[in-house]
């Protein structure tokens, strides 16, 4: 039965806490890369529900997957083994980079980037971390402390100390900013949030230099671009180069809520019992929907669909009128508007002719962040409306 959207919104605004500003529709239901709202009306959902719809909405070996595991066990704590979590540890070390050796589940994005700083102090012995200037890197004490976008810090200080930015992609600063007191070294490869920000890749294989000479952890926070989303199945495999943790969250459960943390063995192994935990990290329904996941992604061919779709993108849009330039890799994608267009302007106008894209800190640039199912067709859809805006 189809609801009445103003009910909807009336009844969620009374219950629910403030804090999200909403796009005025209510999606009901999802099918690979559509969505339907609260009348029926249909959307290509090129947001993905912020990057979560890695594979598509409702994709039906993962539901599938999950029903079954509801069906044997919801959940049971990390005090026992579990056959479904053994088979998703050993698939997602399995597609990471080959030093990686271990993997440590948890919920969220913020919840990985926290684990990672924790690991990077506890294993170096030393307290600064040092993050970039425009990072965003979660919500939570931790990871809020490591992000320097707009103004989210400046609402909830003081927060933890032993923190220090630099400017993402200056070479010129990494090695006075890099010290004996540093413990690790976080960053996007591509601030998405910031408006889909790269550096060159003589950047990323100088700083990887550099961490390697003087002990640095080096941590690449691939929430957003982990697991095929850039076209390879993490950002530094095209660029050849290797993190010593990897974080991860958002779409590697298939909308199902999974963080994890990649580490080497060089760290890994000198991580003993009692030193981190997540009551729910790894649980059998995430372990399911993340095993699922990673399958269908390697059966479907996705990491290679996400490379050639998303230079299908760069190309169509580079003949767009309102269209500046594009960056970004994969299918994550920031299209920066022409002067007196805004993001935001154009996102409402594609929403009320069915097709939902994002906006960013960057008032000039619209994201995409498309399930890497999404096929030319999708793109054709897309880059038709937007040349009659």
């Amino acid at each position: 039965m189809k609801e009445d959207f103003e009910t909807i919104r009336s009844v969620e605004e009374q219950y629910q806490l403030n804090t999200y500003a909403k796009l005025p529709i209510s999606i009901e239901r999802g099918d690979g890369v559509w969505v339907y709202d609260s009348t029926g009306k249909k959307y290509l959902d090129l947001y993905g529900g912020h990057a979560v719809a890695l594979t598509g909405h409702c994709h039906p070996k993962i539901v599938s997957a999950v029903q079954e595991q509801m069906g044997k066990l919801i959940f049971y704590s990390n005090v026992v083994y579990s056959s479904v979590r053994a088979q998703a540890s050993e698939a997602i070390v399995e597609v990471a980079p080959k030093s990686m050796d271990k993997v440590f589940f948890c919920n969220s994005g913020a919840e990985s980037n926290e684990t990672a700083m924790k690991i990077a102090r506890r294993f170096t012995g030393k307290k600064t971390i040092v993050a970039m200037e425009q990072g965003f890197h979660g919500r939570t004490s931790g990871a809020l402390a490591a992000t320097a976008l707009g103004n989210y810090r400046e609402q909830f200080t003081p927060l933890i100390e032993d923190y220090r930015f630099i400017q993402f992609g200056n070479e010129e600063v990494l090695n006075s900013a890099l010290g004996s007191d540093v413990a690790g070294i976080i960053l996007e490869p591509i601030q998405s949030m910031a408006g889909v920000r790269m550096a060159g890749d003589g950047y990323y294989r100088k700083l990887r230099q550099i961490c390697t000479k003087r002990g640095i952890i080096l941590i690449f926070d691939e929430v957003q671009t982990g697991l095929g989303r850039t076209g390879s199945w993490f950002f530094g495999d095209a660029i050849d180069v290797v993190p010593d943790i990897i974080t991860m969250a958002k779409g590697i459960g298939g909308g199902v809520p999974v963080g994890a943390v990649l580490l080497n063995a060089f760290i890994s192994k000198t991580i003993g019992h009692g030193e981190h935990g997540a009551t729910f990290g790894g649980g059998p329904l995430a372990s399911a929907a993340l095993l699922a996941n990673i399958r269908v992604i390697q059966d479907e061919g996705l990491v290679q669909n996400a490379a050639i779709v998303g230079q299908y993108i760069l190309d169509r849009l580079s003949a767009v009128a309102v269209v500046k330039d594009v960056r970004g890799r994969g299918l994550l994608l920031g299209v920066e508007l022409s002067e007196g267009r805004t993001a935001k302007e154009i996102r409402d106008a594609l929403l009320h002719r069915g097709i939902i894209t994002g906006t960013s800190a960057d008032s000039q640039v619209l994201r995409i962040l498309a399930p890497i199912t999404l096929a030319r067709d999708d793109v054709d859809l897309f880059i038709d409306t937007l040349e009659k805006l």
